[in-house]
């Protein structure tokens, strides 16, 4: 059966412990002194586009990929120079890595079996552990005869028999349609939480990140620019690069021209806007606004812009709307239900509180 929950754990923050870990591929540095730390039963997501060193981070992590410096510590236990199959970190792989040849019971009881436990034995885990993801009826079946989530499904069962002290998924549902990824989300989670499991994902999907995790690593260029909950995130993104991988947003560029009372004043090419920020006059800057706080009734104690449409675009739940902008600038609006007498080509007046401004130093 499956390992029990112990009452003597680790202290949260020392539960999985990396510590300047750093990593080169032929003098290209894609890891320097990387720090990341996970408490006991957290969902975390490593998120980030292709090539930031996500799934670098989670291969160092799991022992199939050496750090050229660093320590990973878990448990309160250095196994850092411990093989993969010494360290007890289960790996559910992008393609799910089931064995074609053997059917759903003998995939699920291969960790088990390794580990040198008869063939009676692993009869009642196995069958558990396919119970636990609802597979438990297709035990007899070869993998080549499942859909897409059920060998998902069947590679989780795989990972979880051996009752593993962390569980690391590689994109585990970038191979499912989108409505069959969603509900793959909810029951994962709401597994991993049943069962107390600390669990890291590798993702480049922001949604499914903010779906499936307690907090979010967000990756860029080999390091981690923000690691926070869903919610921080989204509404205070620590860089321009967080604010533009997580979620949607307005976004125009332009400098200070004025700071009075730690509100500074940004000219911008639509208008000026205002935000809580005490940057001096004359630095460069982003400002932001997520578009479900924009209205195009503001009160005059709003920020005011005016942008021409661009675009109209009624999704059912939200009507959006884009603006013509310049350069790297982007106007996004969203407002909730079907809208209309909005055409492309209007000017229309834009605002939003000063407070929900979001305000980023750029280089000059």
């Amino acid at each position: 059966m499956f390992a029990q929950a112990t009452e003597q754990r680790p202290p949260a923050h020392r539960y999985l412990d990396v510590v300047g870990a750093a990593k080169s591929f032929k003098g290209t540095v894609v890891m320097d002194n990387m720090n990341f730390r996970v408490a006991k039963g957290e969902l975390v997501s490593l998120l980030g586009p292709s090539g930031c060193g996500k799934t670098t981070l989670l291969r160092i992590i799991a022992g199939l990929l050496e750090a050229d410096t660093g320590d990973i510590i878990l448990g309160g236990r250095n196994v850092s120079s411990l093989p993969a199959h010494k360290r007890n970190i289960s790996v559910v792989f992008q393609n799910y890595a089931l064995f074609p040849h053997l059917t759903v019971a003998e995939n699920v009881a291969f960790g088990l079996r390794a580990r040198g436990m008869s063939k009676s034995d692993v009869k009642a885990p196995v069958a558990e552990a396919l119970a636990l993801v609802r597979m438990d009826t297709f035990a007899d079946r070869p993998v080549s005869a499942l859909s897409g989530g059920q060998q998902q499904r069947v590679a989780v069962a795989r990972a979880l028999v051996v009752s593993p002290d962390l569980l690391l998924l590689d994109e585990p549902f970038s191979a499912l349609d989108r409505k069959l990824r969603e509900t793959m989300q909810i029951e994962l989670k709401a597994l991993l939480r049943s069962r107390g499991i600390t669990a890291i994902f590798v993702t480049h999907d922001q949604e499914e990140a903010m779906g499936v995790s307690d907090r979010i690593a967000v990756m860029n260029s080999g390091r981690i620019e923000q690691f926070a909950d869903p919610s921080t995130l989204y509404a205070q993104p620590a860089s321009p690069f967080v604010m533009d991988f997580v979620g949607l947003s307005t976004r125009l560029t332009g400098h200070v021209i004025a700071q009075a009372d730690g509100i500074a004043t940004v000219k911008t090419h639509v208008g000026k806007v205002r935000a809580n920020s005490q940057l001096v006059v004359g630095t460069p800057v982003q400002v932001g606004v997520r578009p479900e706080l924009i209205t195009p009734d503001p009160s005059t104690e709003m920020n005011q812009i005016k942008v021409q449409l661009d675009d109209v675009m009624t999704l059912g739940s939200k009507t959006v709307l884009h603006g013509v902008t310049t350069g790297a600038d982007k106007f996004l609006c969203e407002l909730p239900g079907i809208r209309t007498g909005y055409a492309r080509g209007e000017t229309v007046t834009w605002g939003w509180a000063v407070a929900d401004t979001l305000i980023h130093e750029v280089p000059a």
